[in-house]
């Protein structure tokens, strides 16, 4: 018997991507506080921040399998997150132009027999951007919600000259490596 899937997030993003799987599941949000240990590599920081929501949802829910997950970009050693205002994505967009960074997407997959974690990595190349498109982009509503103030599929869309790596993590979610780990488990 399949057990109930749980997506412990509120992002409108990751259940669009989780729909992708093709399995049911339902939505309960995770009131873990995220902290991220910056003594681990980030991938492992990240996962580990996945596991602490899967974890808090899970304790709620101990017969169904939960899917916890978390997103960083991270520029050398710095780690973007949620700019807290206008002047914050300001300096996010002047560390992202004309640079290369990273997206890590961390996942944890947990029920009573097994907890699974691991994180993809992608890299996104930012073009160098004028003040005048840094002013006109945080102007609008698009980076205040976003780590690293920006989205893929959004309206920085015209500033990213490239890509290296799985999409999905990117925008939130590696749906094909999510996919891979459900089949595993029975979905």
């Amino acid at each position: 018997m399949k057990r109930n899937l749980i997506l412990a997030s509120a992002s409108p993003r990751r259940q669009e991507l989780l729909k992708l799987c093709k399995v049911p599941f339902t939505v309960e949000v995770s009131k873990a506080n995220e902290v991220i240990d910056r003594s681990l590599p980030l991938t492992d920081a990240i996962a580990l921040v996945a596991k602490q929501k899967a974890e808090e949802v899970f304790s709620r829910n101990p017969e169904s399998l939960v899917l916890g997950s978390d997103t960083i970009v991270a520029i050398g050693n710095e780690i973007l997150g949620k700019p807290k205002d206008k002047e914050d994505a300001r300096r996010m967009m002047h560390l992202l132009s004309g640079k290369t960074h990273q997206v890590i997407t961390g996942v944890c997959l947990m029920c009573k027999e097994e907890t699974r974690m691991f994180a993809s990595v992608a890299d996104v190349t930012f073009s160098e951007m004028s003040e005048a498109e840094i002013e006109d982009y945080i102007s609008k509503e698009e980076p205040y919600d976003k780590a690293g103030a920006y989205a893929l599929q959004g309206e920085a869309a015209i500033y990213i000259s490239g890509i290296t790596g799985d999409y999905y993590t990117i925008v939130g979610l590696p749906v094909h490596f999510v996919y891979k780990h459900l089949q595993e488990l029975g979905y």
